[in-house]
Parts: C-alpha cells; structure tokens; sequence
C-alpha cells in the first residue's frame, strides 16, 4: 500500500534528511527525476523510494525544515511523460506506481519506485552507460554509479570482484615464501588440523583465490599480491597502495610548507602491514597507568582500546578500494585517531554495525577471518562501538564519501563526561541535557561541527530522534544551524561560544604536562566555534596574569616561543594571552616581529588568509619522515 501525500510531507519536515523521500517542485519530467527514479530502483536493501512532485524545501525558512507546496498544474501530463521516460530511458522499462493527491489545497503526485529484483540489477540511463548511468541512493541524494558499485548491484549475478582479477605483469616469483609461511602459522594457531596446511603452496594459493590459471601457467591475483607479495612487487604492482602513519601537531590539518608532517611509511604484506600498523599507533598513543589490585607491575594501557586500533586498520586494509592508486592514512591529531582509507562504503552508513558484510574485496576478507584477523562479517563496527563505550569514550563516528572517494573513521581520545565535561556544561545552559545531548555538546566540542549522521553514531540512534533533539538544541542557542536538507550541519550557537574559560585537568596525548584554554580554532567568512588550545605548562607559567602590562621584551620573547610551539593564529594567541585584544596584537607585536624575520606566516601567500597562523622557522631537518 502507498504512502499518502501527507504522511509523507510530515515525515520531510521531522527529518534533515530521508533517504527514502525526495521532494520535486517538478514542472516537468526533467532528468533529476530519473536519477532518483533509477537510485530508488538499484540501491540494494533499500526497498525503493517515494517522489513527492509538486513540493519543494522553503529556501526562505533558514530556521525550521519547511517545504512549499506548489503543486503541479498538468498532472495528467506529468504522469504520461514519467511512464513514457520509465519505458524507454532505461536499459529496462520500469514501472512506478503513481497516484494523483490533494495537499494544501494543491495537486501533487505522488510516485514510488520499489527496488528492483538483484537479477534486474544494474538500472542504468542508457545514454550515459555504465557505471555512471547506474545511479545509486546514498543517504538523501543521488549519485553517479562508480566501477566499485557495480560489485553490489552485479552481486545476484555472481561477477568476480577486483580482488580476483590477474596481473597482467605479476608471477609466481612474485609471492614472498615468508608470508605464505606466515598465514600458515597464524592458520595452525588456529586450527591444527586443518587440511590445507598439508597442501603445496600453490595449490593453497589457488584455494584462496590467490592464483589463477591463464594460459597453462599459473599467475597471482590482485589479492595474491596484496597479501602474499614480495615488498619489491607491491612497490611495482601498487606503488601507492600503502599505509602512511602521520603525526600532526594540534587538532587540525594545516598545511605548512617549511614543517613537513612526521610520517611513517608501511609496505609489506596484509599480515605484517596490520601488525607493524597496529604495533606503530599503540606505542604512539598516550600510556595510561594502572596498577591491578595484587598486581606486582605496571600495565599500561593505549588511550583507544587495543583491539579498536587493531579492529579499525583492518577494516580500511579490507574494505579499500584497490582500484584507488592512494595510501591509507592513519593520522594522530592531539585529540584523536582518524584512519582515512580510499573508496567509499559499499554498505549504507545506516547500516554500518549491523549483522551482515558486504566487501568489495571478498577473497582478501575471507582470508582475513581464516586466521582471526578480521571479525566475524558485520560485527567488527559494532565491536569498535561496544569497547570505547565501555571504556567511557565517546563512540566512533564513520564517513563515507564519494567525493573524494574515502572512508573516514574517527576516535576521540576524550573520556565522556568527567568532572571537567560536567563543570562545562552546567556553564553551558541551566536546561536539562540528555546524556545523548549532552555528548553531541562535546563532539561539537572536540571537532567543531555535527550532522545528523554523526549524532547517530555517538548515541546509536536514528534519523528522527538525532533530529529532535539537535533542533532542541539550536532552540536553545547551545547550536547553531548551518546548511539545508542533506548538507544541514550544526556549529556552535551564541551561549556555547559565550562559555566561560575552561581549566581541564585532563591530559593530552602531545603535552602530558599541560594547561588547556579555550579558543576560537577557526576564523572563517563562514563560521568561528570554540575548541581547546593546549598549552605545555613551561609556557603556560610564563603567561601574564590578567590586568598587568608586561614589559614588550617579555611579551615578544613569549610569543617566540608560542610560535615555535605550534603555529597559532591571531585570535589563539589573544585568547592563550588572557584576552588580550587579537588587533593590538597583531598590530603592536606580530605585524612587527614578521617584518623582522623574527616570525613568519605558514600561508606566505596571502597575508590576510582566514587561516592564516604564525609559526617559527628554525633550522630543521629536509623531511621529518621516520625510518619504516
């Protein structure tokens, strides 16, 4: 039975977003149109999707998520061109169900298109081919088919998938003895008697789907190399499939040309990559101390669980995209992990957690769960969830994105609502907040921003609840509105920014011994919010107390020394020097000690770019790279 024309309106104006629901002010049957028709038609589990024509989101209404109905002066017509394009645009006709509705006094009509049988699957605009014909639904928007789809949506006709496929320049001299040797032992642990130990091993690697037969001879695979290949032979067959583990001073990427990043180059087989991955980001990470009742020694402890750092680089080696000539990159901000892998989810981020995997790489994940590698199917993001709230921490938040093509994961080091978070936000607001509310505040917080999709992460909950309860919290000015439908965002309001100082007592992974201070971490045309700036505690002594007037040698001499820190903005530096004002500052001290040589701008280019920051540039070494 179809949805009524109201029910569906009501649902639109609850929500940011629905990825099941499109609203058209369709004067025609345009080519928007068909591309929501053929998302609605392909994307797998999805169950299709409803058109509402004549109804349109109000442009003029940038506090609530209201629509305009401006109905549809020839209906008839309308539904006559839509049969028609459905006939004949596709590679195969389609049928949507249509009926004509009264709504606000107005015409409009309403269109579902259900999912198509897997063995239907791809639906593409013939015109355009394949795979950008072959639209896709993802989230609340329509998008261009990619090689990558074509693995879901060919799933009920059993294709091969990249991972299978030959090297055209690869051979058996090509796979590393020692890391056949490896999966061996790690298979043995496992199961003792398993019978394919006993086989050569190039009958294993046939087993695995690592080696095929091409012509008499026997030839590796894609997922032969990437997880048996020889270091010289990744270099030549991937030369930028690697992982890259990146150290990056502060909470934000900013590019520097004279400070290149702390980096470290992994390139070997799945196996060793995963362990050395794993092994680099655990002794990078801040070691919490424990000592167990009875317990004669020490354990120490990663601040992100073990087995999440391990859960979470498996995942990006499993679920990449090899097509993608890019590195993984885990990189080590002073508040978080984000570990950035090319391509994007095969599986709806809503679905992300739940049982049930789909992979793009079936052949390299199935030899991953052989040895206990990788989680049972489905379960490794809902495991990653699970521990860090059992360890207090804020759960992971997951983006995937088609441009650019990357899976993102995220996981703040921060421990949910200490002491220091709820002094915080009883300043905040004297309105009771929810503990799910109360943890968006400290995302927002900690990154700057949230969406829909991130509030449902943090506190496993779904599109109309995440909605609610962001709008309450824009009601209360704790956020701030940005964007509209699927871009809706939210940013600090007016009372989270007139937040008093905070003094944590929290230590952060760069400063062990620091002194935290809050400040405005981007000056934009388009938005500033508060974050936190940490302060070594050497420096944070030698801060003049509010009110004095220090003599102009201490102040520059101070500044030098901040700058040599870490890079800092006008406004950072004002507010790290008690609230002194950021123009006299930059007019009386940083404008002056520029000219001098004594600092310089990271974007030289562009004096008054809104990012601009002041940095130090003292000799130092041509690459900050480490040794592999």
């Amino acid at each position: 039975m179809m949805r009524s024309a109201e029910d569906l309106l009501q649902e639109l104006t609850a929500l940011d977003e629905s990825h099941r629901i499109e609203a058209k002010r369709a004067r025609q049957i345009d080519r928007s149109i068909m591309e929501t028709i053929c998302a609605f038609a392909n994307e797998p589990g999805l169950g299709g999707g409803y058109l509402l024509l004549g109804v349109s989101r109000d442009p003029q209404d940038l506090f609530a998520n209201a629509y305009k109905i401006h109905g549809i002066d020839q209906p008839d017509k309308i539904q006559s061109d839509l049969a028609s394009q459905c006939a004949s645009v596709f590679n195969r006709p389609l049928r949507p169900r249509v009926s004509v509705e009264e709504l606000g006094g107005k015409t409009v009509v309403v269109v579902y298109m259900p999912e198509v049988v897997p063995t239907d699957k791809p639906i593409y605009i013939q015109n355009l081919g394949l795979p950008r014909g072959a639209y896709r639904r993802v989230g609340p928007t329509d998008q261009e088919g990619t090689e990558d789809d074509l693995v879901a949506l060919y799933a009920g006709h059993q294709i091969d998938t990249l991972d299978a496929a030959l090297l055209s320049d690869a051979e058996m001299e090509d796979i590393d003895p020692a890391a056949i040797e490896d999966y061996r032992q790690q298979r043995r642990a496992i199961n003792p008697d398993a019978e394919e130990l006993s086989w050569s091993d190039d009958d294993l690697l046939r087993s695995l789907g690592c080696a095929k037969r091409d012509s008499g001879s026997l030839k590796p695979t894609v997922a032969g190399i990437v997880l048996f290949g020889s270091t010289m032979a990744l270099r030549r067959c991937f030369p930028m499939m690697r992982i890259d583990y990146i150290r990056v001073p502060g909470r934000q990427w900013v590019e520097n040309p004279d400070h290149r990043f702390d980096t470290l180059e992994i390139r070997a087989p799945l196996f060793a990559a995963i362990r050395r991955a794993t092994n680099t980001v655990r002794d990078e990470l801040i070691q919490s101390f424990s000592l167990p009742e009875g317990a004669l020694a020490r354990e120490d402890e990663p601040t992100v669980p073990l087995r999440v750092i391990r859960e979470a680089i498996v995942n990006a080696v499993m679920h990449r995209s090899y097509r993608i000539h890019g590195a993984i990159q885990i990189i080590r901000y002073a508040n978080r992990l984000e570990i950035r892998n090319p391509g994007h989810s095969i599986k709806a981020e809503e679905q992300l957690g739940e049982p049930g995997s789909e992979t793009r790489n079936p052949r390299i994940a199935a030899v991953l769960h052989e040895v206990n590698i990788a989680e049972t199917k489905g379960s490794g993001i809902r495991a990653m969830r699970e521990l860090m709230l059992a360890h207090d921490l804020l759960p992971p938040t997951f983006e995937s994105s088609r441009r650019p093509d990357q899976f993102v994961a995220t996981f703040l080091f921060h421990h949910f609502l200490g002491p220091d978070d709820l002094t915080w936000l009883r300043r905040l607001t004297n309105e009771p907040i929810s503990d799910e509310e109360s943890r968006a505040l400290v995302f927002v917080r900690e990154l700057g921003a949230i969406d829909n999709a991130a509030y449902r992460a943090i506190n496993r909950t779904d599109t109309l609840d995440a909605s609610g309860h962001l709008r309450r919290l824009r009601d209360l000015e704790l956020l701030e509105m940005k964007g509209g439908g699927s871009r809706t965002y939210y940013v600090p309001g007016q009372r989270f920014l007139a937040a008093p100082v905070v003094l944590a007592t929290e230590k952060f992974l760069d400063e062990p011994n620091s002194h935290q201070l809050t400040r405005d971490s981007h000056q934009s045309n388009q938005n500033s919010h508060q974050d936190l700036v940490t302060v070594p505690l050497e420096l944070a002594e030698r801060i003049p107390p509010v009110g004095t007037k220090p003599r102009r040698e201490i102040m520059r001499a101070l500044i030098v020394d901040l700058c040599r820190w870490r890079a800092l903005s006008a406004r950072e530096l004002a507010t790290i020097l008690n609230g002194r004002g950021h123009k006299p500052l930059v007019r009386d001290y940083l404008t002056p000690m520029v000219e001098e040589g004594l600092l310089a701008y990271t974007i030289a280019a562009m004096e008054n770019h809104p990012d601009q920051r002041y940095t130090v540039l003292a000799a130092r070494p041509e690459s900050g790279d480490l040794t592999a």
